[in-house]
């Protein structure tokens, strides 16, 4: 099939920033499939309250949420485009925040809510710093 092929061509040699990106990718795919098959993760490593009904299936959708920005990350680093890293630091030292932080600020998922609102942008400047290098 094609698109099997497409997806496990090898590109140029890959700079650090891209090779940094798609290993986020990895962390973020990952991230993303824990809470999609345990969304009780959320109690359990980050000790937040209880579900008080449906939030399972809150914390599934933000589980393929992640999987799906790590599917990008991984895919957009292979590419090695130095585009797509930079768009990516955008997104995670400025957008990631401005919306996470609000949200746990109001109560929901605050805990986890907040390690990605201070995660997501520490790996964006470490996308930047790598980028800034031309390697």
């Amino acid at each position: 099939m094609s698109i099997i092929k497409d997806l496990l061509e090898k590109s140029t040699p890959l700079s650090a920033a891209s090779r940094y990106t798609a290993i986020n990718g990895i962390f973020y795919m990952g991230s993303g499939a824990l809470f999609i098959a345990w969304p009780g993760a959320i109690q359990t490593i980050f000790m937040d309250s209880a579900f008080a009904v449906r939030e399972e299936a809150l914390v599934r959708l933000v589980g393929m949420t992640l999987a799906v920005i790590g599917w990008l990350y991984l895919f957009g680093g292979r590419s090695g485009a130095r585009q797509f890293v930079a768009a990516s630091v955008f997104d995670r030292v400025v957008l990631a925040p401005a919306v996470l932080v609000p949200l746990a600020m109001a109560g929901v998922f605050p805990h986890v809510l907040m390690t990605f609102a201070v995660l997501d942008p520490l790996l964006g400047i470490g996308a930047w710093r790598l980028l800034a290098r031309k390697s």
